[in-house]
């Protein structure tokens, strides 16, 4: 839904893009930066410093947009430069997610894999449906314009913007609030609602917009698939034909 805003914040950096241009930068590199950037975010959020690991991912977040702006403005785009903005966009999402499923370090001492609950801000079950989800919703596009003859396959009720802003949200409400804010509303309701939710380990607010997250990305898989069933070819030419599977 937000992606239609994206021709606004594109026109919005042309002239940041123009600058950058100048200096010598090339998208490539700010590309690359990007995920250096979400690794540093990663590491913040291991260690349970959830603000600052916030901070980077938004830089990162920022720093994304610059790559397109500069190409554009240096002439730069390319087939492979946006192979590459697409492919380091996925393992910055990785980053992320990883970074809350694998952190704080838990009373255990080991912090790379959840032992018990509570060591993480994430469990490791959501932390991977939500981003299966979100790899998906990209390789389904991806698949709808290239092997599908979709000419534009953006449709969903998420795309990423959405989900970020969703993680974003959820890292606030976590890290700022004195209490856990997602408790407290749970134990208001009923307790069948109560106990359905802990024993899915739903039990912070990053948690639910992490499922969130998931259940948005798969919803939009289907919406791709079913809008590349309207809209394809009715048969396909003989390249596409032969990678059938």
């Amino acid at each position: 839904m937000l992606g239609r805003l994206r021709e606004r914040y594109q026109r919005a950096m042309r002239p940041l893009g123009e600058v950058l241009a100048r200096t010598g930068i090339t998208p490539n590199m700010i590309t690359v930066l990007t995920v250096l950037l979400a690794g540093v975010a990663a590491y913040l959020f291991y260690v349970g410093n959830l603000m600052m690991g916030l901070v980077f991912m938004i830089l990162t977040v920022v720093l994304d947009m610059f790559d397109g702006a500069v190409a554009r403005a240096a002439g730069l785009s390319s087939p492979f430069g946006a192979t590459l903005d697409h492919t380091l966009d996925r393992y910055t999402e990785f980053l992320f997610m990883f970074g809350l499923m694998a952190g704080p370090v838990g009373p255990t001492g080991i912090g790379w894999w959840p032992v018990t609950a509570g060591d993480t801000f994430v469990p490791w079950f959501w932390g991977y449906v939500a981003l299966f989800g979100m790899i998906m919703a990209s390789f389904t596009r991806a698949k709808a314009e290239s092997v599908g003859g979709v000419e534009r396959c953006t449709v969903g009720v998420a795309e990423r913007q959405e989900k970020l802003l969703l993680q974003f949200a959820g890292i606030l409400l976590l890290a700022l609030p004195p209490t856990n804010v997602w408790m407290d509303v749970l134990n208001l309701l009923p307790n069948i609602v109560h106990d359905i939710f802990v024993a899915l380990q739903v039990t912070n607010i990053l948690t639910l917009c992490v499922v969130m997250v998931a259940v948005l990305s798969h919803i939009t898989v289907l919406q791709r698939l079913l809008y590349t069933r309207e809209h394809a070819p009715a048969s396909l030419g003989p390249a596409a034909a032969t990678e059938e599977k």
